[in-house]
């Protein structure tokens, strides 16, 4: 399925925010380390680089996940009310990058609602789209980031962040293998 840029674009800045806990380990626990994502993930606009805002940042990632995991009703539910909660109004914005694309917060809005927003319009579209299976969790067993298909036959199992289709691979080969040495013996 193709997306337009912009919401392509803000749907992997989900996935890589969602990515950045990582079962025991969370790769947002500072403020430098939300810096660091919001500038590999190009996000403008002003921030108050302390604790509060890394605290938002960190429940916005668990209401994404929500969304994200869950039932399409409850998907709706939660994107209806990030929107209404930001007093979102979107309008049509020109950039050199994406041309003409929604925003729906300015860049003085406060991080929590920019970010939050912009996952929102993203997801609805897709929820509006037909496309809510699209958000998935890898598939493979020891591994639980979240994944984006955009493939044209919707069969995207696994992450991009790690080499679980190549793990996965090996371990069902291997699986394979063992079963055909028991069988000759």
């Amino acid at each position: 399925m193709t997306f337009a840029p912009d919401i392509e674009a803000s749907l992997k800045t989900i996935v890589n925010l969602l990515n950045t806990e990582v079962q025991i380990v969370d790769m947002l626990s500072t403020v430098a380390d939300l810096d660091e994502f919001l500038d590999s993930e190009n996000f403008e606009g002003s921030r108050a680089h302390n604790q509060a805002e890394l605290r938002s940042i960190r429940q916005l990632r668990a209401q994404l996940k929500s969304i994200w995991t869950g039932e399409e009703d409850d998907a709706v539910f939660r994107v209806n009310q990030i929107l209404r909660n930001a007093n979102a109004q979107p309008q049509l914005i020109k950039s050199e990058n994406l041309g003409y694309h929604l925003h729906a917060t300015t860049t003085s809005t406060p991080l929590y609602d920019r970010l939050a927003v912009d996952a929102a319009m993203a997801l609805a579209e897709v929820i509006r789209t037909g496309g809510i299976d699209r958000l998935r969790v890898c598939a493979s067993s020891d591994c639980q980031n979240a994944l984006l298909d955009l493939s044209r036959n919707r069969s995207k199992m696994y992450c991009d962040t790690g080499n679980c289709a190549n793990r996965e691979h090996v371990r069902a080969y291997r699986a394979r293998k063992s079963g055909r040495s028991s069988t000759k013996s």
